[in-house]
């Protein structure tokens, strides 16, 4: 009776620890049960029906003890799970306006010529023609003067208002590719994280 009471206490106790090494409920529902099958079948082998029924009794304790055990765990788990889905559910959403720079490239503005340019040239030009030649062909020099110096007036004072532009290409974390231009260095280079604020892009 001694011999067969400790290694039920050690088949009890091997249980145990796989109960708590598996983590999970239904495993060591499965377990208990199985150890219970165990225990009976030692039972039967008792020499007295009130050493038996005794037997019987200790082991289906020992059952009910480890069920409740694996409700307790599942309980917990079921706990855990839902906070652990609760804090996922009011995780920050993806930046869609989120994204990193690919390149950046400076170019010209072409300017705008005005009249002054134009006036200006017509002018010139027209006084350098009518000096040359006489006659009709001192009216046509500077006819023609006048009308190259207003179109060089036009480009140069295109020329003179011709600005730097800088295109920054990002790529946004949507697989969006767009390119923003600034008008003066904005301080970016490619690999820098930025964001997409109205028209133009910040830092991230």
């Amino acid at each position: 009776m001694k011999q067969q009471s400790l290694l039920f206490l050690v088949l009890l106790a091997v249980s145990q620890f796989s109960i708590a090494a598996s983590g999970s409920a239904t495993t060591a529902s499965k377990a208990a049960a199985s150890q219970y099958a165990a225990d009976k079948e030692l039972c039967a082998e008792e020499s007295t029906s009130s050493a038996r029924m005794q037997c019987l009794r200790d082991a289906k304790a020992e059952y009910t003890k480890a069920l409740a055990a694996a409700k307790k765990d599942q309980a917990i788990n079921t706990k855990k799970d839902q906070a652990t889905a609760s804090k996922s559910n009011l995780r920050t959403p993806a930046c869609s306006d989120c994204g990193k720079v690919l390149d950046v490239s400076v170019g010209e503005k072409k300017g705008e010529g005005g009249a002054l340019g134009i006036i200006g040239g017509g002018v010139a030009g027209a006084v350098l023609g009518h000096q040359v030649g006489g006659g009709t062909g001192k009216n046509l020099a500077t006819i023609a003067g006048a009308a190259g110096g207003a179109y060089a007036g036009h480009k140069i004072e295109e020329k003179m208002k011709a600005t730097k532009v800088w295109s920054v290409r990002v790529r946004l974390d949507s697989g969006e590719e767009r390119t923003f231009a600034f008008d003066h260095d904005p301080g970016f280079s490619a690999g820098d994280s930025i964001k997409v604020s109205g028209d133009s892009i910040i830092r991230r």
